[in-house]
């Protein structure tokens, strides 16, 4: 019963991970493109918690005890 709890607060991360790392490219190439250097760094920013939400989710998947 635990599981199925849990699933949608996973998927909901793994969405928001996603997310963030399109946006994060998006705004890089728009920064880098435009030359301003404001919206390079909300971009890599967005990158970088992207990144981390999706190793967060990896991490705890694979956490479960072996069989």
């Amino acid at each position: 019963m635990a599981i199925a709890a849990e699933r949608p607060i996973l998927l909901i991360k793994k969405l928001a991970g996603i997310l963030l790392l399109l946006f994060g490219l998006l705004f890089t190439a728009l920064g880098l493109s435009s030359e301003s250097s404001g919206v390079t760094a909300i971009g890599v920013a967005f990158l970088v918690a992207g990144a981390i939400f999706l190793v967060l989710k990896i991490m705890r998947r694979n956490q479960g005890d072996p069989l």
